[in-house]
C-alpha cells in the first residue's frame, strides 16, 4: 500500500501550519487538499503562497469535505481538544501538534475520542524519530543496560522565552491560550523521549516545582500577559520501581545542563551526544558509534525506508499501511499526566498521585 495516496488538510497557518504543510508538500504520495485558518486575509495568503486551490476560516467546512482522509492540527494547546475531537468525529485521522492539549482531562477526552470513532490519533513527537533515539532503542533491545532503573529528561535554553526573548507570539506565554510554559512546550520533548525508550510505564507519584525568576523587559511584559513558568523541575516515580528526573527551562543562566541520559545494571546511555557506558570487569569503557551509517544500515539493511525519518513522514507510512503507528498519543498522555502532576505539586506544596491528578485535573479546552 506503500503507492496509496493520503489526502490531507492543515488546521492553523501560523508558524507550526506552514512547516506541516512543507513537510507535506514534499513527502510522497501526500495531496494536500486545503488549509483552515481563523484569519481569513492570511489563511487567503498562505494558500497563495502554496498554490492551495481550497482555503477557508471555519474548519468545520474543511472537515466536512469527503476528499480528505486526515487533518493535521497546528493550533494552541488549548484549542487541541475540541478540532481534533470534532475531526475525529468527522471521520478523519489527527495528526495533532504537541503538547497533546492544555490539560491532562482534555488529552485523556483525545485519546477517548479516537478509541470510540476508531481513527487514528498520533501526537507530533519528533524526537521520537531522531537517530540517537533509534540507536538507544537498539541499546536497549540488545539488554546492555539491563533493566532501566533512572533516567533523567533535560531540555533548557539560555535565554529563549517565547515572545519576550524576540520570537513568537504572546499566546505561547499565556495560560489561557497555552495552558503552560517551558514545560509543555519544550520539557515534552524530553519526557516523551524517555517515556517511550523505557516503554511508557505508568506515571505513579509526582512532585515538582516550576519558576519565573529571569528579569523580563518591562514593555514585553507588560504586552506578552506572561503568566506561565520559565522553568520547570519534577519527579516522577514510574511503574516498575524507575525514578524519572526532569528539568525544563527557555531561560537559564547556565551554558548547558547536562542533557538526558538512562541508566540500568549493565550500562548507560547518554542521547545528546550519544555515548555509551559500560563496564568489562575492571575496564570502564565509553564509547561513540557512528550514527551516519546506523541510518544508513536501518533504511538499507533493516529495510525500513522512510517511515521512522520523522513524526510525520511515519504519520503517512502509517497511514498507508507501510508501518505499525507508534503510540504516541498514548506516550503523550503518559507525558501530559506527569507535567500537570508537577503543576499539580507545586500549587499544593507536595507529592502527588496519579490519581490526585486525574481527579483534580480541570478541561482548559477553548471554543473555535
Amino acid at each position: 500500500m506503500a503507492d496509496k495516496r493520503i489526502r490531507v488538510g492543515v488546521i492553523g497557518v501560523g508558524q507550526i501550519g506552514k512547516k506541516h504543510l512543507e513537510t507535506y508538500l514534499s513527502t510522497p504520495g501526500v495531496d494536500v487538499i486545503g488549509i483552515a485558518g481563523r484569519d481569513p486575509e492570511r489563511t487567503q495568503q498562505v494558500a497563495l503562497d502554496y498554490h492551495l486551490a481550497y482555503w477557508t476560516s471555519d474548519y468545520r467546512e474543511l472537515l466536512a469535505r469527503d476528499d480528505i482522509d486526515a487533518i493535521s492540527v497546528c493550533l494552541h494547546n488549548n484549542l487541541h481538544r475540541e478540532v481534533s475531537i470534532t475531526a475525529l468525529e468527522a471521520g478523519k485521522h489527527v495528526y495533532c501538534e504537541k503538547p497533546m492539549a492544555g490539560s491532562y482531562r482534555d488529552a485523556q477526552a483525545m485519546l477517548a475520542a479516537a478509541h470510540r470513532t476508531g481513527k487514528m490519533l498520533s501526537v507530533q513527537l519528533a524526537t521520537l524519530f531522531s537517530s540517537e533515539t533509534k540507536a538507544a532503542k537498539a541499546v536497549l533491545a540488545e539488554g546492555w543496560l539491563g533493566e532501566p532503573y533512572f533516567a533523567q529528561a533535560v531540555i533548557t535554553r539560555r535565554r529563549g522565552r517565547p515572545y519576550v526573548d524576540g520570537y513568537g507570539t504572546p499566546a505561547f506565554v499565556q495560560k489561557e491560550q497555552a495552558g503552560g510554559g517551558a514545560l509543555l512546550d519544550l520539557g515534552v520533548y524530553e519526557i516523551a523521549k524517555l517515556l517511550y525508550l523505557l516503554g511508557n510505564p505508568p506515571a505513579l507519584r509526582i512532585s515538582g516545582r516550576t519558576y519565573q525568576e529571569t528579569p523580563i523587559d518591562p514593555d514585553r511584559l507588560k504586552t506578552s500577559g506572561y503568566d506561565v513558568e520559565e522553568l520547570g523541575v519534577g519527579l516522577a516515580h514510574l511503574q516498575g520501581d524507575v525514578t524519572l528526573s526532569i528539568v525544563a527551562a527557555w531561560a537559564i543562566h547556565l551554558s548547558r545542563v547536562g542533557g538526558s541520559y538512562l541508566v540500568g545494571p549493565r550500562g548507560g546511555v547518554r542521547l545528546e551526544p550519544f555515548e555509551i557506558y559500560r563496564s568489562l570487569g575492571d575496564l570502564d569503557l565509553d564509547a561513540s558509534v557512528d550514527l551516519e551509517a546506523f541510518e544508513y544500515r536501518l533504511h538499507h539493511v533493516r529495510g525500513q525506508g522512510n517511515g521512522y525519518d520523522g513524526p510525520q513522514q511515519h504519520w503517512i507510512a502509517a497511514l498507508q499501511g507501510q508501518v505499525p503507528l507508534l503510540p504516541t498519543a498514548e506516550i503523550a498522555l503518559n507525558t501530559m499526566l506527569i507535567s500537570e502532576g508537577i503543576y499539580l505539586s507545586d500549587r499544593l506544596g507536595r507529592e502527588v498521585t496519579a490519581s490526585d491528578v486525574n481527579d483534580q485535573s480541570i478541561s482548559t479546552a477553548i471554543a473555535l
